[in-house]
């Protein structure tokens, strides 16, 4: 065996066994024997909390944003690379990018090839071989996660939402005044006037564009999330010979949060082997349901009744249940087979209700703020309660006082910490009134 070709075969080894947040590292050390590059740059929705992966020069890694991305994916045909100059990191770059079976994007900066054409094209092959390694294994990572992952994919998630709410509302206040005073009649040059309004109004559009971008990274549509299942459990019904039956969910059920569909899936994936296992299983049923507020999964087989909720398989199931505040329970009838239900909550568990009667907030004020902490927009509170966009401002003024703050991202922090996220119901209203008495 050559030194090339052992070093080529540690590189490999090391990516396959490369943990999620040092993958790009290790990928781009396979790559720097055929292709250099300043950063390299992953871009893959299976990992909801930090769809980013990143090595290299970080003036460009610390920069390089989603929506840059998700604009070069679209010129990328699928399993072709592509050249070009490109935005990344806020300027134009020669980048080299290329796609995945899974859906992913490898973006190399900078990028450096052997000047041959045979030299060049023998590269390339090794690039792209490398790099569907990669995607491959970042999706079976994320599909076999430890809960610790899910619980981490889960808050970045949230806190990318919570964020980009607040960047949206603080902007659109921004270029809705500036649209305001433009298009006042007190300013006669009219063609400075529609040149301002006009990049106004397109950098509104292009800001709501990132928050719907950004709630799409982070959600699965439920029945795509189950039809993706059922592309998982194909082969094993291939090969199996095991009729796996499946029980759509409704088309218009609530959007899966993305870490709750990666590990449905890998449930109902450890689940159906698990029951495989079992002697004289001909049949299995998969069903999932959505109630607004949990994804329901129903798995039954036809054996003999002999699976054990404490199997070890089993046992590293329900600890994935558990990370996401889930529960599992299984009913076994000898000889008539095991009926397995599981329950996973969309949204995470909402802290207790802080001591919050000390702030001296009046009732309207605490709603403005709940909302505030749900990420609404001025506008949008100004419709929910019926009062005007000024009246909102006032409201918002004093609750900056009164919780001793000066923004708003201070101003939801301090609420979140005090569980304040859903609306309160009258019980803790009163509960509140008797605690400022």
């Amino acid at each position: 065996m050559t030194p090339s070709t052992w070093t080529l075969l540690e590189a490999i080894a090391a990516l396959a066994n490369a943990p999620l947040m040092s993958i790009a590292e290790r990928l781009r050390e396979a790559a720097l024997p055929y292709v250099g590059s300043s950063a390299l740059i992953i871009f893959t929705e299976d990992c909801t909390g930090r769809p980013q992966k990143k090595a290299g020069a970080e003036g460009i890694i610390s920069r390089v944003s989603i929506p840059e991305l998700d604009q070069l994916r679209s010129h990328v045909a699928e399993r072709e690379e592509w050249q070009g100059e490109a935005t990344i990191a806020g300027g134009q770059l020669p980048v080299l990018a290329l796609t995945s079976e899974t859906n992913a994007l490898l973006t190399l900066t900078e990028p450096v090839l052997p000047e041959g054409p045979v030299e060049r094209e023998s590269a390339l092959r090794m690039l792209d071989y490398l790099w569907q390694l990669t995607a491959r294994r970042i999706q079976e990572k994320v599909a076999d996660a430890p809960p610790s992952y899910l619980l981490e994919s889960r808050a970045a998630s949230a806190e990318r939402l919570r964020v980009t709410a607040e960047l949206v509302d603080r902007h659109s206040t921004t270029l809705e005044t500036m649209l305001a005073a433009l298009r006042s009649s007190s300013l006669d040059d009219a063609a400075a006037r529609k040149a301002v309004t006009d990049l106004a109004a397109t950098s509104l559009v292009n800001l709501r564009t990132l928050s719907d971008r950004t709630s799409d990274l982070v959600e699965e549509p439920v029945a795509t999330a189950f039809e993706r299942l059922r592309e998982d459990l194909r082969p094993l019904m291939h090969f199996s010979g095991l009729d796996v039956q499946f029980i759509e969910p409704p088309v218009n059920g609530r959007a899966l949060p993305g870490e709750v569909a990666h590990a449905a899936r890998a449930i109902v994936r450890g689940l159906v082997l698990a029951i495989v296992e079992q002697p004289a299983v001909r049949r299995v049923r998969v069903q999932w349901d959505c109630d607004g507020v949990n994804l329901l999964i129903n798995v039954r087989d036809d054996g003999l009744g002999e699976l054990t909720a404490d199997s070890p398989n089993i046992a590293r199931l329900n600890s994935r249940v558990a990370a996401l505040d889930g529960r599992m329970n299984i009913e076994v009838m000898a000889g008539w087979g095991a009926d397995v239900q599981v329950v996973l909550p969309l949204d995470p568990p909402s802290a207790p209700v802080g001591d919050i009667g000390g702030w001296g907030l009046a009732e309207r004020e605490m709603e403005v703020l709940q909302l505030l902490a749900a990420g609404q927009r001025n506008r949008a509170i100004s419709a929910k309660l019926h009062i005007s966009e000024n009246t909102v401002k006032f409201h918002v003024r004093n609750i900056f006082r009164k919780l001793g703050v000066s923004s708003r991202t201070e101003a939801i922090a301090l609420a979140h910490s005090h569980g304040l996220r859903a609306p309160l119901d009258p019980t803790d209203w009163h509960l509140l009134s008797l605690k400022r008495v």
